[in-house]
């Protein structure tokens, strides 16, 4: 019994330390020449996003967008769904986000409009 017991407890230690599909690094598309390394971790109750690195083509350069906080508030929708707000540093307003996780790639939409009008991104996992 105390065998069984010792099992369940390491496995739902096991589960609680696993992390979300949305948590880690990502590669944003392209945008207006420039792309950003994101990352993503939990804040609150949610998940946010900061831009960690910027790049200019293949050159990293310093952006005055690092360290700003681009994806937040997202928070679990079901089946690889998220719902938040995301910035868009390139004109520096922020949208009604949607996000959706499937392997190492994740749909990014900021809307307005109560969502008829959409922007999206397609981000790479990179860890």
């Amino acid at each position: 019994m105390k065998t069984i017991a010792l099992a369940a407890a390491f496995t739902l230690a096991g589960l609680a330390a696993a992390a979300d599909p949305i948590e880690g690094l990502w590669q944003t598309q392209a945008d207006e020449g420039s792309f950003a390394l994101v990352q993503i971790a939990p804040c609150g109750g949610a998940f946010c996003g900061t831009i960690v690195k910027t790049f200019k083509g293949k050159d990293e350069y310093k952006s005055p967008n690092l360290g700003k906080q681009i994806v937040t508030g997202m928070t679990p929708a079901g089946s690889g769904s998220y719902q938040g707000k995301v910035l868009r540093p390139a004109n520096n307003k922020i949208y009604n986000g949607k996000a959706t996780v499937s392997g190492a790639t994740m749909k990014l939409s900021g809307c307005v409009a109560g969502g008829l009008l959409c922007k999206s991104q397609t981000w790479t996992k990179l860890k």
